[in-house]
């Protein structure tokens, strides 16, 4: 897959999105859960900053998927944390 993914004209980081449907694909409930924030959380950071791109492609994967309460929070809270040291 190639790195950008390109959804009603906006780019976004297909290997993040890739990430998020296959964790979510045919398991449990189909939400996002801690375990599966946490592997999103790592890839986010793959790089020193949080990107543009990333912001917008965690807002949409935020949007379009459905996360246990508990894993919205905690992914939220992590990715603050983290940029607010960038």
């Amino acid at each position: 897959m190639s790195y950008y993914k390109t959804i009603d004209g906006k780019q976004y980081d297909g290997n993040i999105i890739e990430l998020a449907e296959k964790l979510t694909a045919g398991r449990g409930d189909g939400r996002i859960s801690m375990d599966d924030a946490r592997k999103l959380y790592d890839a986010v950071k793959d790089g020193d900053s949080y990107t543009d791109v990333e912001k917008d492609t965690m807002a949409y994967i935020r949007d379009k998927f459905k996360w246990t309460d508990e894993a919205d929070e905690w992914f939220r809270t992590e990715v603050r944390k983290w940029a607010a040291t960038k």
